[in-house]
């Protein structure tokens, strides 16, 4: 069973990182790039500074902080040293042969899970969740795939590290802001009850509408400087 599944695995991850050209090897290059996503991170400060009061900020700023280095850890440190699964342009991965490697990038010795996939599933997630707006929710949660795509078309990840790595993202996310609304229920928060200040459906503000400009720019501008 294991086999087959590996098997299947190492078909569809060839399959999926043939669909290559020079543009896309660019684009995927960029878009693959933390850093290119700084001003989306700064936007997510400016709705938890301009949509909550401070304590509610805060407690939101821990959570998504926690989200991502659990996710990361969790990843990273425990389950790639129990498995030490190669990645497919590993050169001492026999799959390596056939891999679409772009600008020689092949990432570290082991890839599975992905952390890519788990740290942008984990983030959309707690951020769908906090702003319930189906909208910003699908934004983001399209950021989060093609996020994770990337790692495949970059060859540093087979399909069956994204799967496992958003279904762990997801429920950590999941599960760290169920703790949150449960500490915001514990009434820190001054004025209006916790419950209608952190844990209930809120209105689609311009800031929420700027997160999903810079997400729709960035990647406009990845595309423009692929060319």
């Amino acid at each position: 069973m294991i086999d087959s599944l590996s098997a299947l695995d190492s078909q569809l991850t060839v399959a999926m990182n043939s669909l290559h050209n020079a543009y896309f090897d660019q684009f995927m290059y960029l878009f693959s790039n933390k850093w290119i996503w700084v001003p989306m991170y700064a936007t997510i400060l400016i709705i938890l500074y301009k949509r909550y009061n401070i304590k509610a900020a805060v407690l939101f700023l821990v959570a998504i902080a926690l989200t991502i280095t659990i996710t990361d850890q969790l990843c990273a440190s425990i389950i790639r040293p129990i498995f030490e699964r190669m990645r497919p342009a590993n050169p001492d991965e026999p799959l390596s042969q056939v891999i679409h490697v772009v600008n020689g990038y092949r990432g570290g010795p082991y890839g599975f899970p992905s952390c890519h996939a788990a740290n942008s599933f984990a983030l959309a997630t707690f951020l769908a969740l906090m702003r319930r707006r189906w909208l910003f929710g699908g934004v983001v949660f399209l950021w989060a795939a093609l996020n994770a795509y990337s790692r495949l078309y970059l060859g540093v990840h087979f399909a069956g590290d994204l799967v496992v790595g958003a279904v762990i993202g997801s429920m950590v996310g999941l599960g760290l802001f169920a703790i949150t609304t449960h500490t915001a229920r514990l009434r820190w928060f001054e004025g209006a009850p916790a419950t209608s200040t952190i844990n209930m459906p809120t209105p689609l503000t311009i800031y929420d509408l700027l997160l999903i400009a810079f997400v729709m720019t960035t990647i406009i501008i990845a595309i423009a400087a692929s060319f």
